[in-house]
Order: structure tokens, then C-alpha cells, then sequence
């Protein structure tokens, strides 16, 4: 290559985009109303440019809840995806909607390639993610109304969740999430439990300092939704929120118990665009939002979501799927750019025994520390950590 020929300090194109697995221990098994696991595949992006230089991304797999695996990942990355952006500049806006043309659904292969790109982009430029994000906001402001003109702060705080389990179990990890500093705690909801005795339980644990959420993961038809809301209400018991208590296809039965009861809720499931905060918006059939990348493909349709949502008047919290530090710190600039006051529920990288990269997002309690940067900050890959190359 000539001198002249040679890529810029800066910007130059994407030359390679691979797929890396890692199989994952957690901390403890991991239970909801519809999954069940003690061990996670961490299906990461490596974007790398022309220069050298890398940006990381990652996709939550799951069939059941994603609709994706690590093999379709791989599938989708090194096909399509390639496709849509080898040869082109990391920041160019338009390839969010290059890659949502790319492929139908694979939203999990999409954002880990979109996040993998942002944070080569941001490499690039020398600057923070979330920087580049919050710049990219078109009021610079937030949802809880807080506004700055520098830049995105340098963390934001977490709730913790509690798999499902019997009142003495869940009161009793609940005792020690709270002893080690955890302000907010999520408990995972089934249809077999009483959710009453469980939250009377947990309560009674952590005390009045600790604030509780309930994510049921659909596990409940409205009647019976309402039924455990209001025993809870009549107990006195004060919950932030409940999370998707139905179906995610059903916005009637989701409306109706929003209707029924006082106890904010939720939308998770239901959302996974723009498009369906809308509808939930127009329907009435939650207070708030939980984005997720994993969901939404990608940081772009993730802010235009959080922007429509705000705009409708609905509380907005960033999530996770079961994923690990990358995904998690994407997730984390993007809280930290539109929605820094917020107890968002990015806990996920705290259920894996060890990180399976250098560097990124530090975790002090329930605050998640963003880290000097560039980009994600994450500097390369375990040496210990890699189980194999999927493409």
C-alpha cells in the first residue's frame, strides 16, 4: 500500500467482522418462569478496521427468548452482515439501517455487530461511547429530565435480580444483595408463587431502604395478575413496578391489569422497537418501558425507542438478556447518554463467575463505573477466556 493509499489516524473502513464463544459459569443457576440455567454461551463480535484497531459487541442467544443460537449468529454475522459493512467508515450513520435491511429478525447478530461497530467508531475518535451517544441525542437530555451540556456522567446505578424461589430463599439473597450494597432489587415472579408471602418475606429482610420490582416474564393470564397486584397493594407492600405480567402478544390483557391496578407497570417483552413503544403508548397498557439491545437490534432503534417512549409519556429503563460484560457496557453507555438518573437493570454481568474480557465496565455495588474509554474501553479478550471461533 502507498503512503498516500494508506488509511487515516482516525476513521478508516472495517475490514473484518468475527464471531467468538464463550461458555460462561454463572455465580448461581439463573431462574425465571420461562428458563431455567447455571451456565451462559457469551457469543461475542470482534469488529477490526483498517488500521488495526478493534470495537466489540455481543449477542444474547437464547432460543426461546431470543430466537437465536450462537451457530445462527455466526451464520448471520459472517453472511449478511459482513456483507452490509466491510469497506465502510465505523460511524457512518447509515449502517444501522444497512444492517436492519440485511437480514429478517437476528436482532441479537444485529446489535452485537451495530454495538461492535459504535464502539470501533468511538475507538476511532478517542472518545467514550456514551459520549458519542450522548452528543448523537438531539436535546442532549434525559429521561428523568436531567440535562447536561458536557458530557454522559461516568455511571449509573443497577437494580439486582432474585430468581424465583420459595419466601426463606429469596428473603434470605435478598439480605445479602442488600448488606453488600444493593439499593434496588428485582424479584422473578411464576405463576406457582405467592408473589404476597414472597414480597412480605423480602421485605421484611431488606427493610424500607431497599425498593422492590417484580418481573413476572409473562407468567400470569390479567385475572391473575390483578389478583396477586392487589393482595400486595392490600398488604401494604410497596413494589416500584411489575414487569410484563402477561403475554407480550396480548396489549388488551396488559392494558387491563394496568387499568386495574395501582402499582406502575411495565412493558418487556412487548417491546422491542419503536414501533411497539408506540402501540403500547396508544393503548395504555403500561407506564413504563425496559429497552433492550438484544431486542431492538442495535443502539439506534434503542434511542429512538427510549425518545418515543418519553415523548408518550413513559418511564423508560434500560435492560439486559443474560449476557455478559460487553454486552452489558454497550448497554451502559447507552443508560448513561439518555437516561443517567434512572436505576436501570444491567446486573447480568454480576451472575458470571469471570469476565471474559480485559477491561470495560466495573461494577462497585449497584453502580456500574463506564471507565476512561475509548469506546467500551474493553482492550481484547481474555487469554484464558476463548472456547472457540464461530466465524
Amino acid at each position: 500500500m502507498s503512503v498516500a493509499a494508506r488509511p487515516p489516524l482516525g476513521r478508516c473502513p472495517v475490514v473484518r467482522l468475527r464471531v467468538l464463544r464463550v461458555l460462561s459459569p454463572l455465580v448461581r443457576e439463573f431462574v425465571t418462569a420461562v428458563r431455567r440455567t447455571d451456565r451462559i454461551d457469551v457469543v461475542l463480535v470482534e469488529a477490526t478496521d483498517a488500521a488495526g484497531r478493534t470495537g466489540w459487541g455481543e449477542a444474547a442467544v437464547s432460543w426461546r427468548v431470543t430466537g437465536e443460537s450462537p451457530e445462527s449468529v455466526a451464520a448471520a454475522v459472517v453472511g449478511p452482515l459482513t456483507e452490509a459493512v466491510v469497506g465502510r467508515d465505523p460511524g457512518d450513520a447509515a449502517l444501522p439501517i444497512a444492517l436492519a435491511g440485511a437480514t429478517w429478525g437476528n436482532a441479537a447478530a444485529r446489535s452485537a455487530v451495530e454495538c461492535a461497530l459504535a464502539d470501533l467508531a468511538a475507538r476511532q475518535q478517542g472518545r467514550r461511547l456514551a459520549d458519542v451517544l450522548f452528543a448523537a441525542s438531539a436535546n442532549a437530555s434525559s429521561p428523568d429530565g436531567a440535562v447536561s451540556s458536557d458530557a454522559a456522567p461516568p455511571r449509573i446505578r443497577t437494580d439486582m435480580t432474585l430468581s424465583a424461589g420459595t419466601p426463606a430463599e429469596l428473603a434470605a439473597t435478598a439480605a445479602e444483595h442488600a448488606a453488600a450494597g444493593f439499593h434496588c432489587l428485582k424479584v422473578k415472579a411464576d405463576a406457582s408463587m405467592d408473589l404476597r408471602a414472597v414480597l412480605c418475606a423480602v421485605s421484611d429482610a431488606v427493610g424500607e431502604r431497599v425498593v422492590l420490582r417484580v418481573d413476572a416474564n409473562q407468567a400470569w393470564e390479567a385475572d391473575a395478575a390483578i389478583r396477586s397486584i392487589r393482595a400486595c397493594e392490600d398488604a401494604g407492600l410497596a413494589i416500584e413496578f411489575v414487569e410484563q405480567p402477561v403475554a407480550a402478544v396480548d396489549l388488551a390483557a396488559l392494558a387491563r391489569v394496568t387499568a386495574a391496578v395501582d402499582t406502575p407497570i411495565m412493558a418487556d417483552e412487548s417491546v422491542r422497537g419503536i414501533r411497539d413503544v408506540r402501540a403500547v403508548a396508544d393503548r395504555g397498557a403500561a407506564d413504563l418501558v425496559n429497552i433492550k439491545l438484544a431486542k431492538t437490534g442495535g443502539l439506534a432503534e434503542a434511542q429512538a425507542a427510549a425518545t418515543a417512549a418519553v415523548n408518550a409519556g413513559l418511564g423508560v429503563v434500560f435492560g439486559c438478556m443474560m449476557e455478559a460484560h460487553v454486552g452489558l457496557a454497550a448497554a451502559a453507555h447507552l443508560a448513561a447518554a439518555v437516561a443517567p438518573g434512572v436505576v436501570h437493570d444491567l446486573d447480568a454481568a454480576l451472575w458470571h463467575r469471570t469476565a471474559p474480557v480485559v477491561g470495560g465496565i466495573q461494577y462497585r455495588a449497584d453502580t456500574i463505573e463506564l471507565g476512561a474509554g475509548p469506546g467500551i474501553g474493553v482492550t481484547g479478550l481474555r487469554s484464558d477466556a476463548l472456547e472457540e471461533v464461530l466465524g
